[in-house]
C-alpha cells in the first residue's frame, strides 16, 4: 500500500503533459479534454482500481442487472423460507439467521446449487425459487 501512496503523492506535483503521458500509459486509452485537477482525480482513481480487488461478485451483478433493465433479483434474508414445487414435489429451502441456505436438513453455498440438485440440470436458483422476475415495463 505504500507503493500506492507513493504513486498517488507524486500526481500532485505533475503537471497536465505528464498527467496525460500518465493516463495514456494505464489505460490505453486517448487523453480526455479536462483540467489538470480532473485528470490528476482520473489518473488517481485508476491508480487505485488497478490496485485493488475491485466490487464484489454480487455487487457487480447487481450492478449489471440494473444496467441492462431486463430483470430484478430479490435479496434473501435470515428467516425467509423459499418453496417451490417440482416432479410432483414440494421443495422448501430455509434461510438461516447467518444467510445459510438449509434444504433437505443440509447446508448449501447456494440457490443455484439447491436447484441443480432438485431438477438435475443448471439453473439460478434466484430464477427457480421465483426470486429474480422481468423487470415491469415503465
Amino acid at each position: 500500500m505504500a507503493e500506492l501512496s507513493d504513486k498517488l503523492a507524486a500526481l500532485t506535483t505533475m503537471d497536465k503533459s505528464a498527467l496525460g503521458d500518465r493516463w495514456a500509459k494505464l489505460t490505453g486509452r486517448p487523453i480526455p479534454k479536462a483540467s489538470a485537477q480532473m485528470l490528476r482525480l482520473a489518473v488517481a482513481y485508476e491508480l487505485q482500481s488497478k490496485t485493488s480487488p475491485g466490487l464484489p461478485r454480487k455487487i457487480r451483478q447487481r450492478l449489471n442487472q440494473a444496467a441492462s433493465r431486463k430483470t430484478t433479483t430479490q435479496d434473501i434474508r435470515p428467516g425467509m423460507r423459499l418453496a417451490r414445487e417440482y416432479g410432483g414435489k414440494l421443495h422448501v429451502v430455509a434461510i438461516g439467521e447467518k444467510g445459510e441456505i438449509i434444504w433437505n436438513e443440509r447446508e448449501w453455498r447456494s440457490l443455484s446449487e439447491v436447484a441443480r440438485a432438485i431438477t438435475g440440470t443448471r439453473w439460478s436458483g434466484p430464477a427457480f425459487f421465483g426470486l429474480k422476475k422481468k423487470a415491469s415495463a415503465a
